[in-house]
């Protein structure tokens, strides 16, 4: 499984709050969740975003309130990956049962810019930056998260 996509690219302490504002919170579209992701950070984010595309961030991404919402709204963005040098605990959980992928690599987050190119292989853990050539490595899911977000989330997995 992989992922293919240009970067958004965010900083440290990115909150569920900025993801999807509350203030949408009382809908369970996520076509509708998506239209307003990042908004408050990133007004042109919903504009700009195509499918496959990647968010990069600082360290702490995803903090703030237990919101499912926010993984929800990245997810049905189109948002391939997120990858951060550290993930609020409540959000990591979020988002591998929504089917998110996720990754932790401090190098990757570090280096790599806002319009980059990036693959991402989810079996190995290799983030290559195709506008630099560089490469990194995160350490891959193990088989049975990988199969969680491959089904679209941990019900999907279940019921399969």
């Amino acid at each position: 499984m992989n992922a293919h996509g240009f970067v958004h690219r965010y900083g440290d302490n990115v909150d569920t709050d900025v993801i999807i504002p509350a203030r949408y919170l009382n809908t369970a579209s996520h076509s509708e969740l998506a239209a307003h992701c990042m908004e408050d950070i990133d007004k042109e984010f919903v504009n700009k975003v195509k499918t496959g595309d990647i968010i990069v961030a600082g360290k702490n991404f995803g903090c703030g309130s237990s919101r499912e919402h926010a993984p929800i709204a990245i997810k049905a963005s189109g948002i391939s990956c997120v990858i951060a040098p550290t993930f609020a605990r409540i959000f990591y959980r979020n988002a591998i049962n929504i089917g998110l992928a996720i990754l932790e690599c401090p190098e990757a987050a570090a280096a790599i810019q806002d319009g980059d190119e990036v693959e991402v292989d989810f079996d190995t853990g290799v983030i290559t930056d195709a506008t630099t050539g560089q490469t990194f490595q995160a350490q891959p899911f193990p088989p049975f998260i990988q199969n969680i977000i491959e089904k679209g989330g941990l019900l999907n997995s279940l019921n399969a």
